[in-house]
């Protein structure tokens, strides 16, 4: 890549799109599921990838997408998910999406950083 000396974005992530994608795909995939621990570290995978593609194709320009998709469970326990990020927060971004059925919970995010 070469190098523009452009140090913001000129058009800002977009987040309400990503989430409508994040939504989607989770709902497509998980919408009849049932928890299996096999089946879920499959779909992890299959989705993370479907995520990072679909995310792709909107070609946002100059932005690092990194995409994290965990299943889980449900079973009246507690889980606890955070993370840390170190990014400038006029440029960088996240979008996150929550599912839920009877048997199981996904959560899915996807990290935009710019890059300068």
């Amino acid at each position: 890549m070469e190098n523009t000396y452009q140090l913001g974005p000129t058009k800002p992530f977009p987040v309400a799109t990503v989430n409508h994608i994040l939504e989607d795909v989770l709902t497509t995939y998980l919408q009849e599921a049932q928890y299996d621990p096999e089946f879920c570290r499959q779909m992890t995978k299959t989705i993370s990838e479907v995520i990072k593609t679909q995310v792709k194709e909107l070609v946002i320009p100059r932005y690092k997408l990194i995409v994290i998709v965990y299943i889980g469970q449900r079973d009246d326990q507690s889980i606890v998910i955070c993370s840390r990020c170190l990014w400038n927060p006029k440029s960088d971004t996240v979008s996150s999406y929550t599912f839920k059925n009877s048997t199981l919970f996904a959560l899915a995010n996807v990290y935009a950083v710019y890059f300068e």
